[in-house]
């Protein structure tokens, strides 16, 4: 297989944006399926979508890995392209970020209508995280209201992704006839029953001067990244198509800016164009430098070339459980794996034997011997957790792991009947090797198992599936907001440690001062020391670190985890003979318990950016009753179609049922989607309430 023919690339989205709908036609065009299943509307449903819940739904919850072959029909080269269809809610975020960990290239899904949507903003940053090239596709052309030109507007203006329309649209909605390449410039037209054929003619006149302009533009766009094209430009000469595809891949690879294509998935427009333009621009393995850490020297970056005949290094990004054992997706950077043959575990050191490969199109496999740098493969007889890296030898290198976000909400679940509760364990234990947003723990308080995630759609799914995978009927508590405790001033603490029972005691003394860190610190608990002069010996000082970082995880408020405080060790003193690490981790502890309530720590909740889109007759009613559910609205937008966008931010704790509350507040018509946006300070007459029904639960778990 010739790498340069390799694209590995992803399709991510805000929801219903047709993310699984264009996959869908991917997949027939390229000869893949041989029948167009819809993602709602009967029938088997989705080929990508193969889970029952997400069949039933009309959503997707897991991310979908397929091969398909694509031949590009202006010079007739087979491409083979890696495809993973991602889920577009916020709840699976999780998803989206290990796909596009392991991609080299992503397509950008945007609504006509909707436009840039709070999940566009997610994703473009887990793009740039990444530093992931795309190109975007606005898709729903054929709907009322569509409008290419607002999209590209709007891509400028809120993810500053210097979008070029590469296609300019003929007509739009019930007129949508098709695009004009502009590189070309030549319409492009759909033909047969399902818009497989392709049809190529000169442009329509009244599109021509609209055309020719948007033609500049681009050129103009491009000449930025080629001295040689700015020359022609300058010089009034023809621009060879060659040094246009040549200037565009340059430029996108450089993720300089973004090209746009447009069509309609549902009604089998456009997406052809958009193939060729993923082939020709999109990189393959060899243009992306894939750094890893180095063993023996982590400092040192060690750059994977995509070859075979190097050692073997992959990444592990996602964990399946199948029927016949754990599913391994893996990405393979360098060298080439083999059925049957062992590969070390980089964080473990466990040499792990690879039973079998597996090529993946959807919930299909395929048995394969061997696979290459730049190949997506499952792996069948390993057990890791997602984020670990394999190699041939041991101790060899390792790569950056994936950014997993904090949940934000949780809620207790205990299994009807008390036979049921090692099922119940298992699934939990499975889900969440599967899933590293979606933790379990068990509350000390209450003994209940709490499963916590990232929303209430996340763990609703979770729920259900236990309930269908392992016939396990769960009783599930109220959703619980995760709050957070925070330092508010400085306060310097003076502590002594002593205690004697006869024989050696213990005695430790350490003097120094809390304080709350800066809005912009990336970490959630500093530690500082200026000890001089062996006031404390150097072996104790990591004792008080650790004692004060234990108490992180219960405040003296309500008992919730401590976020953003520094600790700096200035003074302190020992005993030769009763001081030891453990009297110095006590110390740190109990100076904590009586010098933290003195820092005034207030409770911190997660504040959820919501976009709501309703009729216009609606609005009134919808920011009433988003000002009291204590939001706040940052955005409203009139739309031409006679709906309206509201932007806003409303405390999570407020948001249980919103999207029932919207429906019957809008007759039906009104749909949200939410993503967190920021930890902000509760409002003190909450905080009481808060605290208050802590103690409550604390009571009741005492009895």
């Amino acid at each position: 297989m010739d790498l340069t023919n390799v694209r590995n690339i992803g399709i991510s989205a805000h929801i219903d944006s047709g993310k699984t709908t264009l996959s869908e036609r991917i997949l027939f065009y390229s000869g893949r399926i041989h029948k167009i299943e819809e993602v709602r509307g009967g029938g088997d449903g989705a080929t990508m979508d193969h889970m029952e819940l997400e069949k039933e739904r009309g959503i997707t919850i897991t991310s979908a890995a397929t091969t398909v072959t694509w031949k590009r029909e202006s010079d007739k080269k087979d491409f083979t392209v890696n495809l993973i269809d991602t889920p577009g809610h916020v709840d699976f975020t999780v998803e989206v970020e290990r796909s596009l960990r392991v991609l080299d290239g992503a397509v950008l899904v945007l609504c006509s209508v909707g436009g840039v949507q709070a999940q566009s903003l997610t994703v473009d940053r887990q793009m740039r995280r990444y530093e992931i090239p795309r190109l975007a596709f606005i898709n729903k052309m054929d709907r009322t209201g569509a409008d290419a030109y607002s999209v590209v507007d709007q891509m400028d203006k809120r993810l500053n992704a210097n979008p070029v329309m590469m296609q300019i649209p003929m007509g739009a909605g019930e007129t949508y006839a098709g695009c004009i390449d502009l590189i070309q410039m030549k319409a492009l037209y759909n033909d047969g029953t399902h818009g497989e054929k392709m049809r190529e003619e000169d442009c329509p006149a009244e599109y021509l001067e609209h055309a020719q302009e948007k033609r500049v533009e681009m050129l103009d766009a491009l000449s930025m990244f080629s001295d040689e094209m700015m020359g022609l430009l300058l010089e009034e000469k023809e621009v060879p198509l060659d040094l246009i595809y040549k200037t565009t891949r340059d430029a996108v690879l450089a993720r300089g800016f973004t090209p746009v294509y447009m069509g309609t998935a549902f009604k089998n427009k456009g997406v052809q164009p958009l193939l060729d333009a993923v082939t020709q621009f999109l990189p393959s393995p060899y243009d992306r430098e894939i750094k890893a850490k180095k063993w023996d020297n982590p400092d040192e970056a060690m750059i994977l070339e995509p070859v075979k005949d190097k050692p073997f290094v992959g990444m592990a990004f996602k964990i399946v459980e199948d029927t016949f054992g754990q599913l391994t997706y893996t990405r393979i950077y360098q060298g080439t794996v083999k059925k049957g043959e062992t590969y070390f575990n980089q964080r473990t050191g466990k040499k792990d034997r690879f039973s079998r490969i597996l090529r993946m199109h959807s919930d299909k496999k395929e048995e394969i011997d061997e696979a290459f740098a730049g190949d997506i493969v499952a792996i069948m007889g390993i057990d890791c957790a997602s984020g670990e890296t394999y190699a041939s030898e041991p101790k060899y290198c390792s790569l950056e792991n994936m950014f997993v976000p904090d949940p934000v909400i949780k809620m207790a679940v205990i299994p009807k009947e008390r036979s049921n509760s090692d099922k119940l364990g298992k699934a939990l234990m499975r889900f969440r090797k599967e899933d590293p947003t979606f933790n379990v723990f068990t509350d000390e308080e209450t003994t209940e198992t709490i499963i916590a995630g990232m929303g209430e759609l996340h763990l609703e799914v979770y729920v259900e599936r236990i309930r269908r995978e392992y016939k396990v009927e769960v009783e599930v508590g109220a959703p619980k907001v995760s709050y957070r405790e925070m330092p508010t001033q400085k306060v310097e603490f003076n502590h002594k440690h002593k205690k004697q029972s006869g024989g050696s005691g213990q005695f430790a003394h350490i003097v120094g001062y809390i304080e709350p860190l800066t809005e912009d610190a990336e970490e959630d608990f500093l530690f500082e020391d200026s000890i001089v002069s062996g006031r404390i010996p150097k072996q104790f000082i990591p004792a008080v670190e650790k004692g004060f970082a234990s108490c992180m995880d219960k405040g003296t408020i309500a008992k919730y985890p401590v976020v953003s405080f520094k600790i700096h060790l200035e003074d302190g003193s020992y005993h030769d003979v009763d001081s030891s690490e453990m009297a110095f981790n006590t110390a740190a502890k109990g100076c904590f318990r009586e010098y933290f309530p003195k820092t005034k720590p207030v409770l911190l909740e997660p504040i959820m950016k919501i976009e709501i889109e309703c009729p216009e007759k609606f609005q009134g009613d919808v920011v009433g009753d988003v000002t009291r559910r204590r939001g706040m609205i940052v955005s409203t937008d009139m739309r031409e179609d006679g709906s309206c966008e509201i932007v806003s931010e409303i405390p999570l704790a407020e948001t249980f049922g919103y999207e029932t509350d919207l429906r019957s507040m809008t007759q039906g018509q009104g749909s949200s989607t939410m993503e967190l946006a920021k930890y902000a300070k509760v409002p003190s007459n909450v905080q009481m309430e808060i605290v208050e029904e802590r103690n409550k639960e604390a009571l009741a778990a005492a009895k």
